[in-house]
């Protein structure tokens, strides 16, 4: 035994008022909704004081974790009509037991594409993946695939999020309305990222297929290596808050919590950040609340609430967008970022309405990325 002793991992359980322990919330709304989706998961923290959670904090990263070897299995063979691609075939390894190179080591994902001619859709497949790369402390990961076609991130899609595997079956499919003489321009991009409700979900791989070199004339069935996702764009920073749902009452409430890293908008590096909290129905504002200045700041922490009356059969055809804005004194307020829940948003959006749904009078916080305020609102739902 060395000195010191050895290095024991811990799985992290979390403890409810009750004093039972659970890693996973689920639930519904039965009081007055038709349906709840999605998980609810643990806030940033639990309570007996439900009303001011805590701020979240980042989820410890891994060291020194071993990806498990990969488990090949046969793959159904493909019917006359599928296509496949050169990158399915790979090269057999050199010997039983041996680790898996370095070109595997984040994992592969099964796709398939097609395009209707009737309608002018593009028909993008996310099948399954296997042999991901472990971002989690337990060794594992919390996977899903996004999908766009570049140059537009602005209309992408999103699978549902796989709990704890490294060979995760999707079996999803998404639609591009994208004429088809304009596809041969376009490059699909399939992002796997680690979900992490906490922190920035973290990037584990990705798939960039251009349509050029893509005979559509036939589906295409085609497995692929993950390759390092690029730098992404400039970062505008996250926003922390929490949703609170009580049908009964038909009150909901939003906690802003925290920010982080947020752009440098001021002339000495830094800025005046609030955060301005809309309430929309059918895409217009009808409510509008905002928190307190934040001076000489990047990372404020507001911890401030915010209730609006939402009857429970309009629950599911509002959203909720916050926008954080630079305040200035002399001249006019300059957006930084927004970001938007709600059943009609998608993504992460949506997730975050699901589980505070599924979790009725519990505030369900989570960390999100903001986006460039002239973004698109959510459509109306009718």
């Amino acid at each position: 035994m060395p000195r010191g002793g050895w290095l024991i991992p811990v799985r992290l359980v979390a403890q409810s008022a009750d004093g039972s322990c659970s890693s996973l919330l689920l639930g519904g709304l039965n009081d007055c909704m038709g349906w709840a989706s999605g998980t609810g998961t643990l806030g940033c923290l639990l309570r007996k004081d439900l009303r001011i959670p805590q701020p979240c904090s980042r989820s410890p990263q891994p060291w020194d974790l071993q990806r498990p070897m990969r488990l090949r299995t046969p793959v159904a063979s493909a019917t006359a009509q599928v296509q496949p691609e050169v990158e399915e075939l790979e090269p057999a390894l050199s010997g039983p037991g041996q680790q898996v190179t370095e070109k595997h080591e984040l994992g592969r994902l099964q796709y398939s594409l097609d395009y209707d001619f009737q309608s002018g859709q593009l028909l993008v497949g996310i099948l399954q993946a296997e042999g991901l790369a472990a971002l989690d402390l337990g060794g594992s990961s919390d996977p899903y695939v996004r999908v766009y076609l570049l140059p537009d991130k602005r209309r992408r899609h999103e699978t549902k999020v796989h709990r704890q595997t490294l060979n995760p079956h999707f079996g999803e499919t998404f639609a591009f309305k994208v004429p088809y003489v304009e596809l041969g321009g376009r490059v699909l991009v399939l992002a796997v990222y680690d979900f992490d409700r906490f922190s920035r979900n973290d990037a584990i791989g990705e798939v960039r297929v251009p349509m050029s070199s893509v005979d559509l004339g036939r589906p295409v069935l085609a497995w692929r290596e993950l390759q390092a996702a690029p730098r992404e764009e400039e970062k505008l920073g996250d926003i922390c808050f929490s949703l609170r749902y009580v049908p009964t009452a038909g009150k909901l409430t939003v906690i802003v919590l925290e920010a982080k890293h947020l752009k440098k908008m001021d002339v000495g590096g830094l800025s005046d950040p609030y955060v301005k909290v809309h309430l929309l129905q059918g895409g217009k504002k009808v409510r509008k609340k905002k928190t307190t200045i934040k001076k000489n700041t990047l990372n404020p922490y507001y911890n401030e609430a915010f209730s609006f009356e939402v009857p429970c059969d309009q629950v599911q055809k509002v959203q909720v967008e916050l926008t954080v804005l630079d305040y200035d004194k002399l001249g006019k307020n300059e957006a930084i970022g927004r970001v938007a829940v709600g059943a009609a948003v998608g993504g992460a959006g949506l997730r975050h309405w699901a589980d505070m749904l599924a979790n009725p009078r519990r505030p369900i916080a989570q960390w999100h990325s903001l986006r460039p305020p002239d973004r698109a609102r959510p459509l109306p739902v009718p």
